[in-house]
């Protein structure tokens, strides 16, 4: 057969969108109801109503699996716009990091996924190449804008930075468990804006 006349492929040989879309919500299901540890590709495919070869042709292994449906859920909400000043851009970081440790599933699978990292060197690199270097390079971008509006110092220690502004809300919300008082994003970027200022 000519690559002329050759057949597209069809059917199961497709990766369909809406079978994606139901294993990554059986994915994040699985995650927040067991664990990482306890996660199995067989359960993922039950729950999704598909058999285990539909997950293998998306990814090789339970890891890659997980490590790419959160990175699509959590790298997508570092992301954002330009609000025309320092304390704006940061007060609208707050929010998408408050946003993303509080989400009903992600909240149960973010401290289980840290200790897991622990124990798992592999898994603990690939959440922060495909995760967290992704997200930490999205929050940059606003503490770029600010030191080319004049805002900040063009020596800005950036890493440090970025440490600065998501470090007190996982703190709060996750670790210690305590809630947040409705004016508790805005008198962090209040500190964070003086702290970045030196």
């Amino acid at each position: 057969m000519t690559e002329r006349t050759r057949r597209a492929p069809t059917g199961a040989a497709l990766l369909q969108p809406h079978i994606t879309s139901a294993i990554t919500d059986s994915v994040l299901h699985e995650l927040a109801a067991r664990g990482y540890g306890r996660l199995s590709m067989e359960a993922v495919a039950k729950r999704a109503g598909v058999s285990k070869s539909a997950l293998y042709r998306r990814w090789p292994s339970k890891q890659d699996m997980v490590i790419a449906v959160l990175s699509e859920f959590s790298v997508a909400q570092a992301e954002v716009s330009d609000t025309g000043s320092l304390r704006g851009d940061l007060l609208a970081t707050l929010r998408a990091v408050r946003d993303w440790v509080t989400h009903p599933r992600f909240a149960t699978i973010l401290p289980d996924l840290v200790a897991e990292a622990t124990r798992n060197p592999t898994l603990a690199g690939a959440i922060a190449a495909t995760i967290g270097e992704p997200r930490r390079a999205l929050g940059a971008v606003p503490l770029r804008r600010a030191i080319d509006r004049g805002e900040l110092p063009a020596d800005l220690d950036l890493e440090l930075a970025l440490d600065l502004v998501a470090a007190p809300v996982y703190w709060r919300l996750t670790v210690r468990q305590a809630p947040a008082p409705p004016d508790y994003l805005d008198r962090l970027a209040d500190h964070i804006v003086r702290a970045l200022r030196g």
